[in-house]
């Protein structure tokens, strides 16, 4: 992904943001073998509870016992590879065409504010307008305690100008041992939308530096993190 992205100086660059590679993580395994995921038909068509209690009233726990009405012999335990997605409505009967999409906003409180036809959003990262510092430095200590990162990029360089360019960003900033809040958009107010109708995120810049080599991280929130307000003691408690 391209990232137009401007320093302390207002000097601006087109540069690579990539994910982070993921490190190797443990095997799932039981007696020294490696254990794969599998997923099989568990019930019928039918036998599910409601259709069994239509079927053989409340209480029929009696048949399962005598009959095993619930078991379909010639579904049950058969294997399941490939899968399609199909859409039900609130009878679980499909639907033949695909439904009107409306999107639900909700407060900070978790109310229902509004009810609209989904917005069409458009990135906002690698336009005309550089993604801008904001001037707010956070302590790199205080970061994980404000914001809850979903995700983290690292910005690299694509030539020796943009070398030198990323380099005195991220010198800059570990020397500060603080990360830069990021904004988009006209006035460098917005928040960062990486692809369209993507989520939009606060953008922290993390610089960490080790002679002539360095690390520059885009760590990437939805969430700030805020203490519950404590409820006012009762007079008389």
């Amino acid at each position: 992904m391209k990232l137009h992205l401007s320093n302390a100086t207002n000097r601006d660059a087109t540069i690579i943001a990539t994910s982070l590679t993921a490190s190797a993580g443990a095997t799932p395994s039981k007696g020294g073998k490696p254990v794969m995921f599998k997923r099989y038909v568990a019930a019928g068509e039918g036998k599910l509870h409601d259709a069994m209690t239509n079927e053989l009233g409340e209480n029929y726990a009696k048949e399962l016992v005598e009959a095993d009405p619930e078991i379909d012999l010639e579904m049950v335990g058969r294997l399941i590879d490939d899968t399609s997605t199909v859409l039900i409505n609130k009878n679980s009967e499909p639907l033949y065409c695909a439904p009107e999409i409306l999107e639900i906003i909700y407060g900070p409180d978790g109310s229902e504010v509004e009810r609209r036809t989904p917005v069409e959003v458009a990135p906002n990262v690698n336009e005309e307008i550089p993604v801008k510092w904001t001037g707010k430095l956070i302590p790199r200590a205080e970061l994980v305690r404000k914001y809850a990162i979903k995700r983290s990029m690292q910005l690299r360089h694509v030539d020796g100008v943009t070398y030198d360019f990323l380099f005195g960003i991220a010198k800059e900033l570990d020397e500060k041992d603080s990360v830069m809040l990021l904004a988009a958009g006209e006035g460098g107010k917005g928040p960062l939308v990486l692809q369209a109708n993507g989520s939009p995120y606060r953008g922290f810049l993390e610089g960490r530096i080790d002679g002539d080599k360095f690390l520059l991280l885009l760590h990437l929130s939805a969430m700030e993190l805020k203490k519950p307000v404590a409820k006012a003691a009762k007079e008389g408690e």
